[in-house]
């Protein structure tokens, strides 16, 4: 089953009076909301050894940016997402981007880790729902036959956003300093928010039913065993990824002895590798569906594996790094449309909810994939974060073949 077959709208035609530049126009304002998301997310990666050296402060606390982050995005989108499944999107979408640009106001102008640390904690907690409710328009923008590849653009944007930020921050620490990247993350939230609002089309009167949005009705989803699994293929598979992606810039300029202009090169090529992760991840989902991930896997644990073997080889290294950065999203859109089908055909009302599993997700594999790096750099040394990252890929492979055979259960069912 496809993302195209399964995230189609609750309504045949949401916004029937929408003309079709109109559409468009909004859809590319969605996929600008996961360039935004992406940046303000990861642009501490790229500045950690300055933000270090500014807040007096180890790597690992640094580190700790990423994963409160995560943490907190892990914790308040499926809770936000029940909590108010009631309530009109365009109302929330404004709602959740108005805290989304004070947070990062506040994360720009902070005195200490402290408040640095708390703007993050509020900026995670609004960053998942607000991609949750972004990507439920893209079927009503669209219409549902281009939805799968519509949502992969999303997260292809994320995906840019989160290297082009790692990238810039390189290049932004050599020629001014590190505080501009904070500002220009910031600059883009307030765009953003201001094109949404201003441009995105408004419900009038849409509310779904109580029976459909109890929170009781919704949990359900979260009960089955396709989704559980899809939810550790994220918490492990993401994590074997940053494990390593979480220290990429001290790894590079301290394992490799990169400079900073070397490094920026090769995140910035990193970033563009993985827009087509993304969208590879949707013609995956397209022609094989769910039945890609395990192949997916074999291929990222063994790229972690070589980069470990790698050691302080460059041209190995990153080689390495390359297909990682192809494999580091090629398993989203089949889980996203797996999630999407399970909620359409068993949990009706829980579509926002299915919508926000996978960003959830994904936040708990880096929260998870960023502390055990961590205490991987902390204790064995950066070189150790490729084979860290290759015994998560590997447990990430063990859960994608349980989901697949949990999911053809279910459709058999």
């Amino acid at each position: 089953m496809t993302a195209s077959s399964t995230t189609a709208s609750t309504a045949p035609e949401a916004f029937p009076g929408l003309s079709s530049l109109r559409r468009r126009i909004s859809y590319a304002l969605i996929v600008l909301l996961g360039f935004s998301l992406g940046v303000s997310e990861f642009v501490v990666i790229g500045i950690e050894p300055e933000l270090a050296e500014h807040y007096h402060s180890s790597l690992a606390q640094i580190g700790d940016l990423i994963s409160l982050f995560a943490l907190s995005y892990a914790v308040a989108t499926p809770s936000l997402a029940i909590a108010t499944a009631r309530f009109q999107r365009s109302r929330l979408l404004a709602i959740y981007l108005l805290v989304f640009v004070a947070a990062n106001f506040a994360a720009m102008v902070a005195p200490s880790l402290g408040i640095l640390m708390a703007s993050r904690v509020v900026m995670g907690a609004v960053a998942g729902p607000l991609l949750a409710v972004g990507t439920t328009y893209v079927s009503d923008l669209l219409g549902p036959w281009k939805s799968s590849m519509g949502i992969s653009v999303v997260y292809a944007a994320f995906s840019i956003a989160l290297v082009l930020a790692t990238s810039a921050g390189r290049m932004v620490v050599a020629l001014w300093s590190w505080h501009v990247a904070l500002v220009a993350a910031f600059a883009f939230s307030v765009i953003t928010a201001v094109l949404l609002v201003t441009v995105l089309p408004k419900e009038r009167g849409r509310k779904r039913e109580a029976t459909l949005t109890s929170p009781r009705h919704q949990v359900g989803l979260l009960k089955e065993r396709a989704v559980v699994f899809g939810v550790l293929i994220f918490m492990f598979g993401v994590g074997g990824v940053y494990a390593f992606y979480g220290y990429v810039t001290p790894y590079l300029e301290t394992d490799l002895g990169l400079n900073n202009g070397q490094s920026g090169t090769v995140l910035l090529t990193f970033g563009c590798i993985c827009f087509f992760s993304d969208l590879l991840s949707g013609w995956l989902d397209g022609k094989f569906g769910m039945k890609s991930l395990p192949p997916v896997f074999v291929v990222l644990t063994a790229a972690l594996l070589g980069l470990w073997l790698s050691g302080t080889n460059v041209a190995p290294a990153l080689v390495a790094m390359g297909f990682i950065a192809l494999l580091m999203y090629a398993f989203s859109i089949q889980a996203i449309s797996m999630f999407m089908d399970i909620a359409r055909k068993h949990h009706p009302g829980a579509l926002v909810l299915a919508a926000s599993i996978e960003p959830t997700s994904f936040n708990i594999g880096i929260a998870f994939g960023t502390t055990v790096g961590g205490a991987a750099v902390t204790n064995l040394g950066l070189g150790s974060v490729g084979l860290v990252g290759a015994a998560l890929s590997a447990v990430a492979l063990a859960c994608a073949v349980l989901a697949l055979r949990a999911w053809k259960q279910r459709q058999q069912g």
